[in-house]
């Protein structure tokens, strides 16, 4: 992420978005500093205490209000989206149709997930009652990507406020006005609540000041790189921090796996929005008896894709200039390392346009390997057996996705379950994105927490713990007017069930 601004930098002070397509100038918007930012977060806590203090019901159903305004207006959400990012206005509108589905689960089981539930108790607290509920933190720092500018942060986002926190949204600087146009529409579907959800645009510097704001949470989605620094930011303060940092998932294919359904799985997976996808497959091994054939299909399939600006275009451009740089090194450095370009090449980049490119043949230090390409490149490498498909797939410094192809579904799932990804398909990619009550997110470099499903629900409560003594007990063991002899026997007692299977 490139900042240029200062962190002191007045309100007066603004930034221009281009459309990545074709260099134009989109909008101006303000760069918020540290004042800014800081009253939108005491706005937004101002706003939360009524939330929260709202019944459940009456949080699920202005959610569900919010809902449909952005299922009434998805063509203007997916025009922002397809602006500000290049891709497709198809994909654009898919991405908002996701992000429907998971604003609709989380509001329809926040109050299954979070509402207060009895817990057994032991011998010696027969006498208590005990409970667990999962309350809401207050305020929730968003800081979210430009290359899913609404679904990714709204994995946050929606969450958190259905978990009954405020929420402050810093989208990238790159999709700021996707961000804006969030808020405004909860502002118009929800008004009893302004203010709950407040989006404040800038680069690095506003991300810092939101950092440093004194929200009780903060979510970030970015480069491993960017959230060691915003995390330390945080650890200053404590603030509870959640992190999904990108991936270099990698695809098995067995020997029996049907290899169309697998081609044309790993061609989505590769390809769609140019590679610019977390959970992208950038890395396939498939046994060496298939390989040849694999990569015929997957070939054959990419070859017939055009990037472009054009409604005809199979994928858009780089959204970040300075990605293209980092796919050109990658390519140019494999093919020199000694793999082959199947399809493409160090000539398929064409700023700000990367045509389709499959390799094979990587070697495994090469950094199209090794590091995230976040681009349209594929590597397809030959492995012996699915046991060096699973050692070289986990070899990884990242662990957010991955998928196998297996004829058969439960030996599928017993290879999924020797993989350290955070979410696996099986006979398809990315099918976990679409399922609103599966978790979502990684560990080493992908970062760690997660959104989506009850897990994301409860990732942005704080759990109190409550007991009710519902009756005097005939040992009180916490007074000091307990005699000796009694907590002696007391203990004898516990120590001959414990001795016990």
């Amino acid at each position: 992420m490139t900042d240029t601004t200062p962190a002191t930098a007045p309100r007066t002070a603004t930034f221009t978005t281009y459309s990545p397509a074709t260099g134009e100038p989109i909008a101006a918007h303000p760069v918020d500093g540290p004042e800014e930012v800081s009253r939108a977060v005491d706005r937004a806590r101002t706003a939360q205490a009524g939330w929260a203090a709202l019944p459940a019901p009456r949080r699920r159903d202005h959610l569900l209000r919010w809902k449909k305004a952005l299922a009434t207006d998805l063509d203007t959400v997916a025009a922002a989206i397809a602006e500000e990012t290049g891709k497709p206005a198809g994909d654009a509108a898919l991405e908002v149709v996701l992000t429907l589905e998971h604003l609709g689960w989380a509001a329809r089981n926040a109050d299954r997930v979070l509402r207060r539930r009895k817990v057994g108790t032991g011998l010696f607290t027969v006498h208590q009652r005990a409970s667990l509920v999962h309350r809401p933190l207050g305020v929730v720092g968003v800081i979210g990507p430009w290359n899913y500018p609404l679904y990714t942060p709204m994995g946050s986002v929606g969450y958190a406020l259905a978990a009954g926190n405020a929420v402050v949204l810093k989208p990238s600087e790159l999709t700021p006005g996707t961000g804006v146009l969030l808020a405004e529409l909860f502002d118009a579907a929800v008004p009893g609540h302004t203010g709950l959800l407040t989006t404040v645009t800038g680069a690095a510097s506003t991300g810092d000041a939101l950092a440093r704001s004194g929200v009780d949470k903060l979510a970030f989605t970015g480069s491993p790189g960017t959230a060691r620094k915003v995390m330390a930011v945080c650890a200053e303060t404590l603030t509870p921090f959640l992190a999904e940092c990108g991936g270099k998932d990698a695809v098995i294919v067995t020997a029996d796996a049907d290899l169309d359904a697998a081609a044309d799985a790993i061609v989505w997976g590769a390809l769609s929005n140019a590679g610019q996808t977390c959970a992208g497959v950038e890395r396939v091994y498939a046994v060496r008896g298939i390989h040849a054939a694999l990569c015929e299909r997957v070939v054959e399939r990419a070859g017939a894709l055009r990037p472009g600006a054009g409604a005809d275009a199979s994928y858009g451009p780089m959204t970040l200039p300075d990605q293209v740089a980092v796919v050109e090194r990658h390519v140019a450095g494999a093919v020199s390392a000694g793999a082959r370009a199947l399809l493409g090449g160090p000539e398929s980049v064409r700023a700000p346009f990367v045509a389709p490119v499959v390799l094979t043949g990587v070697p495994e230090d090469a950094a199209a390997m090794a590091e995230e390409t976040f681009g349209p490149v594929v590597a397809i490498n030959a492995v012996a057996d699915v046991d060096e498909a699973v050692e070289r797939a986990n070899a990884s410094r990242y662990a957010l996705g991955a998928a196998v192809f297996c004829r058969n579904g439960r030996a599928g799932a017993a290879v999924a379950a020797r993989l350290r990804a955070g979410a696996v398909s099986v006979n398809s990619v990315l099918g976990f994105a679409a399922v609103p009550a599966l978790p979502f997110g990684g560990s080493r470099d992908s970062g760690f927490g997660r959104i989506h499903g009850a897990e994301g629900l409860r990732a942005f409560t704080c759990v109190q713990s409550t007991t009710v003594q519902r009756f005097t007990p005939p040992i009180a063991l916490t007074s000091f007017g307990v005699p000796a002899a009694t907590r002696e026997r007391a203990v004898r007692l516990a120590r001959a069930l414990h001795r016990r299977r």
